[in-house]
């Protein structure tokens, strides 16, 4: 072979070995973007079933919740109650099998009212009858001259002007009131609509309302985690209203409810003995089998109405506790009853099965506060004029904040601040007496007329509640907030859920420390 021939051989070699060193940088480099592609695809799916699993987390606080409201009232307030329940609803552990991302849990938690304003948290639910229910607001007109408008004014930051705008967004005409907002107004915006001028489907509906703007509806409270974090600053949205106490924080979504409703049974389950039923046989045996001489004394006052001692005539008559009662005799309309505290301090004057001469049958319902504190919870408990399965929209004057509580018709400043001051919003530490809401009559809060008055409006608690699950995992990582609503008024069934919405786009609200990790007793 020439020289020449070799040194042709030796090049074309030298460009083999370049074009090969070239190939296999390109393999190796592909091979590299191949296995960090992989490696991103199996990090993006772990993160997937971590996320899954924080949902998966999330909804089961949800059905955790609805487990516990379906127990009997003994046993749930037993096992801590649903108020602030820290060793039931903190940190449950959904799932025990340690993976890369540690347990699965989940913790329920609700804003607390401490001195009549929300500025903590608690790990329980929170009752929507604490609320003002605005789809039943109207109501409070037919009871009160401008009772919707006070109502509304109790609200931190409330004027005139909104709160009858709102007014006539909610009710049927299309006549304007003294200070609101319909067609006229709304059609002559840029972009025009019609009031709703009925029931609203959502809170947030009221941003349609002439004055209500973002930051009153929902104040400072972005995360809606129940407090003011430090990144959440005053802003332009509140400027000219006062929140020096911290009572627009949440805004007025806070303060309002669409699903307030409470039970109309007894604590069993078993629905109330109605006392203005027509058929006084049936009704004398239910009242028995609570207490006879309750019976004797309800039937009669039914069948006669309550005796007016007018001074001489009382003094002839014979003062009785107890007779026969003639169960023949129908009922008088003298007898109907407004409430049950009808039944309080009046005694019936009646004529006994074999007997000729009429007596004062003593009422076993005496108007003494002592008196009243033993027989009242039993009363409340059991008997009602009330024939509806739930009563919607009452007030809990246990849990209400401040602003609900001073809008409610007939509250006064001091009673405002008596209330608050006397009461207890765990019902698991409650008395029986503050299980309803005459434990103002029982405790000289205000007198038998004035509790008639506004019994309409107030309650001891409600059966539907807000549930604000979020699902974690001890490592942190990806999370999930659920909120819910639950309608347990049915009782003994597992509540339904009457509202869902998915809020974890607003962030997880809460370290974990706050939610809980690795708590004693796992």
């Amino acid at each position: 072979m020439s020289r020449a021939t070799r040194r042709s051989s030796k090049r074309r070699q030298g460009m083999i070995l370049l074009v090969v060193l070239v190939v296999v940088a390109m393999l190796s480099l592909a091979a590299l973007t191949f296995a960090e592609l992989m490696m991103a695809e199996r990090q993006a799916a772990e993160m997937s079933v971590r996320q899954a699993q924080a949902r998966a987390a999330a909804e089961s606080g949800i059905e955790m919740a609805r487990m516990f409201l379906a127990q009997d009232p003994k046993t749930a307030l037993e096992a801590g109650g649903s108020y602030d329940n820290a060793a039931y609803f903190r940190g449950a552990v959904v799932d025990e099998r340690l993976r890369s991302g540690g347990r699965s849990r989940c913790t329920i938690v609700s804003p607390a009212t401490v001195e009549g304003a929300s500025s903590a948290i608690r790990f329980g639910l929170e009752d929507e009858s604490t609320k003002l229910n605005l789809n039943a607001l109207l109501a409070a007109d037919k009871a009160v001259p401008d009772g919707a408008r006070q109502v509304l004014m109790g609200l931190p930051g409330m004027n005139e002007y909104i709160a009858d705008a709102i007014l006539d967004w909610l009710d049927e005409d299309e006549e304007p009131r003294e200070f609101g907002a319909e067609l006229e107004a709304y059609a002559s915006l840029a972009i025009p609509y019609a009031p709703r001028n009925g029931p609203i489907d959502s809170i947030e509906e009221l941003l349609l309302v002439q004055g209500v703007t973002p930051g009153l509806l929902f104040g400072l409270d972005a995360n809606h985690n129940g407090v003011v974090d430090a990144a959440e600053q005053a802003n332009e949205a509140l400027l000219g209203v006062d929140n020096s106490d911290g009572s627009m924080s949440r805004g007025w979504a806070a303060y309002l409810t669409l699903f307030s409703l409470e039970a109309n049974v007894q604590p069993d389950g078993s629905p109330r003995i109605n006392v203005g039923q027509s058929d006084l046989k049936k009704l004398y045996d239910e009242l028995s089998q609570v207490d006879p001489q309750w019976a004797t004394f309800i039937v009669a006052y039914r069948q006669n109405g309550p005796y007016l001692v007018d001074g001489t005539s009382s003094t002839l008559l014979n003062y009785v506790t107890s007779g026969e009662i003639d169960l023949e005799k129908p009922a008088n309309s003298k007898g109907n009853l407004k409430t049950v505290l009808d039944l309080i301090g009046k005694p019936v004057q009646v004529t006994f099965k074999g007997q000729k001469d009429p007596a004062v049958l003593q009422t076993p319902f005496p108007e003494d506060p002592i008196q009243m504190g033993l027989y009242l919870p039993k009363l409340m408990d059991t008997l009602t004029v009330n024939t509806a399965k739930v009563i919607p929209a009452r007030i809990n004057i246990n849990q209400a904040p401040q602003a609900v509580i001073s809008g409610i018709p007939g509250m006064s400043p001091e009673i405002v601040e008596q209330i608050l001051a006397g009461r207890e919003p765990d019902p698991a530490k409650m008395d029986d007496n503050q299980r309803h809401e005459t434990w103002l009559l029982s405790q000289g809060i205000v007198p038998l007329d004035q509790m008639k008055l506004i019994m309409p409006f107030v309650s001891g608690g409600g059966s539907v509640y807000r549930v604000q699950s979020v699902g974690y995992s001890d490592e942190g990582g990806p999370y999930a907030r659920i909120e819910a609503v639950l309608d347990a008024s049915a009782g003994g069934k597992s509540p339904r859920v009457i509202f869902w919405r998915d809020i974890s786009h607003l962030g997880r609200g809460y370290s974990l420390e706050t939610l809980g990790l690795g708590l004693p007793g796992e």
